[in-house]
């Protein structure tokens, strides 16, 4: 099957494979759009079970940037970049710095920074090479560093939002919370879950991010396999995707669905099968955006650190309004946040 007749092919506007021999680099960047800016989106470096793995991977991930750009209303577009790691094989600086090349190569019509496998270290390196990165270490007051408190800060106040208004609660106080995933995104939001009085319940499969949470947390571990299923108030998905399918969903007993990762549905018919059992989806490029809001006020260097928690503190009045829609209209979440999405970029288009 070739690419344009890929079922997660969405009129992405390139795709661009790099291989360097001496680093031993494999990577994808594929650009959805450029309509609103250059594409901007993290770096997933991921063992990938074969190729055609990791390129259903980057269309969906850079789809779902230009989405999450658009409705978190940046000058940006939607791209993404996975690097095909060997298990084998260490990430190493001169892979990272062959990877800042590839970036250069595009001329600014992608801009990366660190998402799953990178650090903010790591794309010091990629800079070396291009100035098209962001998420770069922070200078003083300024917006930049590590885009992960700011994405698990947005998502602590969706889930606020969201508890709000399928439970009719005021505070996360007593209020089960099932984490998966407690790697930098997981354990910062595990923090935020843990100060406002929630009941924690985690899995995660490093067992050494495992451990860090709760050295630090009081939470109950449940095994990867099983925490979906947790009798908890919410489900907040902080690792991959594709976790929500017609397998998955008819056994859920979270009420509502707010958390980081990207693309959790695994289909659009996904997100009706939550909304038909009552089940209250937080959009994932929706409430997962603070990260990108950072790197998008440090690559235009035109905000400061409380610039971007005001900001992000907007997700939070983008999920009510969906919400409050979803509710009048009786649509699914996931329908109403891509359409706000795709206007936005349509509006954009010469």
């Amino acid at each position: 099957m070739g690419v344009f007749d890929h079922a997660e092919f969405d009129n992405h506007e390139s795709l661009h494979y790099f291989h360097d021999q001496t680093s031993g680099l494999r990577a994808i960047i594929a650009v959805h759009s450029t309509a609103l800016g250059a594409a901007a989106g993290g770096t997933r470096r991921w063992v990938y079970n074969n190729d055609a793995d990791a390129l259903t991977d980057v269309l969906r991930l850079s789809r779902g940037m230009t989405y999450k750009n658009a409705v978190a209303g940046l000058r940006f577009g939607g791209g993404k970049a996975v690097i095909l790691a060997n298990p084998d094989t260490a990430k190493s600086p001169e892979q990272f710095r062959a990877y800042g090349r590839s970036v250069d190569s595009l001329g600014g019509r992608y801009v990366t920074a660190e998402d799953v496998g990178c650090s903010v270290d790591d794309m010091r390196i990629v800079h070396e090479e291009t100035e098209f990165v962001s998420g770069l270490p922070q200078t003083g007051h300024d917006a930049g560093g590590d885009p992960s408190p700011w994405t698990a800060l947005g998502c602590y106040q969706g889930i606020e939002a969201a508890v709000q208004a399928r439970l009719g609660a005021d505070s996360l106080r007593g209020i089960k919370v099932a984490v998966q995933g407690v790697g930098h995104v997981g354990l910062f939001l595990c923090r935020l879950l843990h100060e406002a009085g929630a009941e924690l319940f985690v899995s995660d499969v490093n067992t050494d991010n495992l451990k860090m949470m709760t050295d630090e947390i009081p939470a109950t571990v449940v095994a990867p396999t099983e925490l979906l299923f947790s009798d908890v108030d919410v489900l907040a998905p902080c690792a991959l995707g594709n976790i929500l399918t017609s397998t998955t969903i008819p056994r859920l007993k979270a009420t509502v669905v707010a958390g980081a990762a990207n693309n959790q549905l695994s289909t659009p018919a996904d997100g009706v099968r939550l909304a038909e059992r009552d089940i209250l989806y937080a959009p994932d490029y929706v409430i997962n955006a603070g990260g990108i809001i950072s790197v998008a006020a440090e690559y235009y260097d035109n905000g400061s650190e409380e610039d971007v928690r005001a900001d992000v503190g907007r997700i939070k009045d983008r999920l009510k309004k969906i919400f409050g829609q979803a509710k009048e209209t009786g649509r699914p979440t996931h329908e109403l946040a891509d359409e706000l999405a795709r206007s936005i970029v349509a509006a954009a288009r010469p």
